[in-house]
């Protein structure tokens, strides 16, 4: 079988999985987007394929570098997929939400599915059961939200979320926490009614490196899959081979 390297870059974490056919065998957190992290991929799984999605500005060397020893894709506008994108600049979309749009109609055809990412930002990714992906929502994300609060005020701490969360606060820390995680699950549990109210056949997929503080907060029924964006890659890499 076919080993396929599957890269993603985002604002907060660099991670890699590897699929030994269609089957994902590992995912890896990397310390860093160096050629010398890349060639270590390389060497330790000796993929025959490549697929790279970046929203930051990476080192060009490792693109060389992938294309000189696997049969490299990059994600872009150009990029073939499995969907439409009948908005006003497709070439804007993310990376990342092009890999979730990609997922979702591989998984889950001929539905109206709404997935959830939740990274820096909530992106809030919506594709009809046509298979066009007609945009969606970006807000700001957990961390980012935990920054903010710290940043823009004189003695605010920065937090980090906990997974016992309570509903009322008892010091500072547990009401930036309440506020933080239980504010998003309202959010998110907003957004999904409101789209269910305006299509049927309706399906909603939660995936991100944070989803796994809000899949069971939340009150509307939704299907999590962690490594949803790296599915999608891995699809998208089958479809432009």
């Amino acid at each position: 079988m076919i080993n396929t390297l599957c890269l993603d870059f985002g604002n907060t974490r660099l991670k890699a999985a590897i699929f030994h056919g269609d089957q994902m065998i590992q995912e890896r957190v990397l310390t860093d987007g160096s050629p010398e992290t890349i060639t270590g991929l390389l060497q330790e799984f000796e993929p025959q394929r490549s697929i790279l999605a970046s929203v930051i500005n990476h080192d060009p060397e490792i693109e060389s570098l992938l294309d000189n020893q696997t049969k490299f894709h990059k994600l872009s506008a150009l990029t073939k997929l499995n969907f439409s994108t009948p908005v006003g600049k497709p070439e804007t979309i993310g990376a990342d939400r092009l890999a979730l749009a990609a997922a979702a109609v591989h998984f889950f055809p001929g539905r109206n599915n709404l997935i959830i990412g939740l990274g820096s930002c909530i992106t809030y990714n919506f594709i009809n059961q046509y298979h066009q992906f007609l945009g969606g929502n970006i807000s700001p994300g957990m961390d980012m939200r935990f920054r903010a609060m710290h940043e823009f005020t004189a003695k605010l701490p920065l937090v980090q979320a906990e997974w016992n969360i309570p509903l009322l606060g008892y010091d500072t820390k547990t009401n930036m926490q309440s506020g933080v995680i239980l504010g998003m699950a309202g959010e998110i549990d907003g957004m999904i009614e409101r789209y269910a109210a305006r299509f049927g056949n309706f399906n909603v997929v939660l995936t991100g490196g944070n989803s796994a503080y809000f899949a069971s907060l939340l009150k509307n029924r939704i299907f999590a899959d962690f490594n949803f964006l790296f599915k999608g890659l891995y699809a998208i890499s089958e479809i432009n081979q």
